[in-house]
């Protein structure tokens, strides 16, 4: 019978935290890590570390950066008049990959959903409001997630500047409800932006 290790136990529910990591997946890193010499597992280490150190979200737009502000709102050669809403910071990925964008970013960080406890306060859109005075933007795209949170988002930004003079329009996603930004390829994005629609 083999022994019961409470050591790499603690190690994979650590691993589960990990979004889309079961159980199965967490074991196999786990029993993977007892694999690698003690110079492999170091440098995860020090990288975690690294990373958590270092990386901290823009003050000005909520990309993750390293310097005082990311460098794409430092660009003066990006579109600033243009900005691009999305929920994760990880969602200006693809749309950095495949050049689809040459505007700015405002990352919202959470969507609506009354049922998980997120409400409109979670948004910080005082913020968001601020950006585009200070701008001058013109146009809004909303690139929310196409889920039921991500519209409820998107109407509630769009209805919040009715009253600006600025279009906003939402993404014409190509994508099936439910499915995420990050995953999408440049076709579908290029589609997405360039049949975005108004938001009445």
């Amino acid at each position: 019978m083999n022994e019961h290790l409470e050591t790499i136990d603690i190690l994979i529910n650590a691993l589960k935290a990990f979004p889309g990591i079961g159980t199965r997946q967490a074991t196999r890193m786990a029993y993977d890590i007892l694999r690698m010499d003690d110079e492999q597992v170091d440098s995860i280490i020090h990288s975690l570390k690294e990373t958590k150190e270092k990386i901290h979200p823009c003050p000005r737009c909520g990309l993750y950066c390293e310097g005082d502000i990311c460098h794409i709102c430092n660009d003066s050669n990006r579109d600033h008049e243009t900005m691009l809403i999305i929920t994760d910071p990880k969602d200006s990925l693809p749309f950095e990959k495949n050049e689809t964008f040459h505007g700015i970013y405002f990352v919202l960080g959470t969507s609506l959903s009354l049922s998980q406890g997120r409400t409109v306060e979670d948004l910080h859109l005082d913020k968001l409001f601020t950006r585009i005075e200070e701008e001058g933007v013109k146009e809004i795209i909303i690139a929310t997630e196409p889920t039921v949170a991500g519209e409820t988002t998107a109407l509630y930004i769009a209805n919040s500047l009715k009253d600006k003079d600025i279009k906003v329009s939402r993404l014409a996603y190509g994508l099936p409800m439910g499915s995420s930004i990050d995953y999408a390829d440049s076709l579908t994005l290029d589609r997405a932006l360039k049949g975005r629609t108004k938001i009445e």
